[in-house]
């Protein structure tokens, strides 16, 4: 005696797999024929014929009623999507141009600080400029009262001189009065 199990899913198995191929062969048999394809393509013709006609009558219909068709919604569909991606374009220039703006804005706090340094150092220099002038001027009037006093420096020294010569020329006569008296006190010693 053999043990040989019995098995429903095998037995099934066997069956479709006899069924399918009796199937597929009478199909082939079937399709196989010149009237079937000629039945066919009437029948695929007819039947895209109906739905052309369908169509058209949902697209009448769907036009008096107001109502979107298939198309409205996708080309709906499509602009909402290309208005998003616009968007997000705009969203990001509007970034980059605030971006732009605070770097212009600190650009210009650092020049507005530069000039306030500026302005500074001008007025500084203004009043420094001031002084300047009036020190020129005190140190002009100082020159000219150095001049002044050089030229009667000069003047007194030529008087000095003068004077060093008159005195010398008056010793020399008072020299020459001091023998002449000298001479004249000897002339008179002598005489008496």
């Amino acid at each position: 005696m053999s043990n040989k199990t019995y098995d429903p899913y095998e037995m099934f198995k066997k069956y479709t797999d006899q069924w399918e191929k009796q199937m597929n062969d009478m199909i082939h048999l079937w399709s196989n024929t010149r009237e079937f394809v000629q039945y066919a393509k009437a029948g695929t013709d007819s039947h895209t014929w109906f739905l052309e006609q369908l169509r058209k009558n949902q697209e009448v219909l769907i036009s008096q009623w107001n109502l979107p068709t298939k198309k409205d919604v996708a080309n709906v569909a499509k602009l909402s999507i290309q208005t998003e991606e616009k968007l997000d374009s705009l969203e990001e220039q509007l970034w980059k141009l605030q971006d732009s703006v605070d770097s212009s804005n600190k650009e210009i706090e650092s020049i507005v600080e530069i000039s306030s340094d500026i302005i500074k150092i001008t007025k500084q220099l203004k009043s420094e400029l001031t002084k300047t002038k009036k020190d020129l001027a005190e140190t002009k009037k100082l020159r000219s009262e150095l001049e002044e006093l050089r030229n009667e420096i000069d003047d007194l020294t030529s008087l000095k001189e003068d004077l060093s010569v008159l005195k010398a020329v008056m010793k020399d006569d008072h020299d020459t009065e001091v023998k002449t008296e000298e001479e004249q006190e000897l002339l008179a010693a002598n005489t008496k």
